[in-house]
């Protein structure tokens, strides 16, 4: 792994693929990290750079700065300032569950993005997402709380449960990847802290929806690769690729929120059309 300071603190990221290439930056969901994308990476198309962040939202290993801001605005800001920190050019900016990355449009901060590819995610009002969202909000009020959500998430059984994680995965995610998730915020206090940090932002359902239909001012190649899940509706992906100027919907049937896990070489190839087509541009 590379770090790299932003204003919250040193921020890990992993990089593969052509160093010379277009970049392609791959972001995570609420208590994951990187290896989120493991079982994609390999069917991705070679001649790009794809950066992987770990940000600071459970599944981190490194805790961010004591003062760091790490509200949904704040979360939001470690994105951009990511981009900026490595300057980053042309990005094709992939977002996966965790919704913030649509509000760098909203916050004047989107203009290192070149193209935008929409996983399943947080849109409009759908903050926390669905039953297992607002679960995984409650289990996440202390670190105290954290460190019991992530045992949790460790045993195969009781992760595969609905209000767990059975609404955001159609398979059982592998173990080792589960681990990945989970060991940092298991062996550090800084880490649980963080994440607590992010759950108590206050959302406002009128605000949200305001700020993600600012992407109409995202007048940049768009993909929104949804899946039929019971955590974000899939009128969301409709509405998202109506909204955006340039946006459209593509499906991944079998599988929940998490395509990359359910579907990898399906993901892969949608994502890899789309870089390919936008690349040529």
């Amino acid at each position: 792994m590379k770090t790299v300071q932003v204003t919250a603190g040193a921020l890990e990221y992993r990089e593969e693929g052509d160093p010379s290439g277009r970049p392609v930056v791959l972001l995570h969901g609420l208590l994951m990290n990187d290896a989120q994308w493991n079982l994609a990476l390999p069917h991705l198309p070679p001649g790009f750079r794809y950066l992987l962040p770990v940000l600071p939202l459970g599944g981190h290993r490194v805790p961010m700065r004591d003062d760091a801001d790490l509200t949904l605005g704040g979360m939001v800001g470690v994105v951009a300032d990511f981009l900026d920190a490595l300057d980053l050019d042309d990005v094709t900016l992939v977002v996966s569950d965790w919704g913030g990355p649509l509000f760098l449009t909203d916050l004047g901060r989107d203009h290192r993005v070149c193209a935008l590819v929409v996983c399943p995610s947080e849109a409009f009002d759908n903050f926390p997402p669905g039953l297992p969202g607002k679960v995984a909000w409650l289990a996440s009020r202390t670190t105290g709380t954290v460190r019991l959500a992530l045992r949790q998430l460790r045993i195969g059984w009781l992760r595969r449960r609905r209000l767990i994680f059975g609404m955001m995965a159609k398979r059982d995610v592998a173990q080792p990847i589960v681990d990945s998730w989970t060991r940092g915020g298991l062996a550090s206090a800084g880490v649980r802290r963080d994440l607590v940090k992010y759950c108590r932002t206050r959302f406002d359902s009128t605000d949200l929806i305001r700020a993600t239909e600012r992407l109409a001012a995202f007048d940049r190649p768009a993909l929104v690769l949804w899946s039929d899940n019971p955590v974000m509706p899939a009128e969301h992906g409709r509405r998202l690729a109506d909204l955006l100027p340039q946006g459209r919907l593509q499906k991944i049937d079998d599988a929940y929120v998490l395509v990359m896990l359910d579907q990898p070489e399906r993901t892969a190839h949608a994502i890899g059309q789309f870089l390919t087509v936008t690349a040529n541009r």
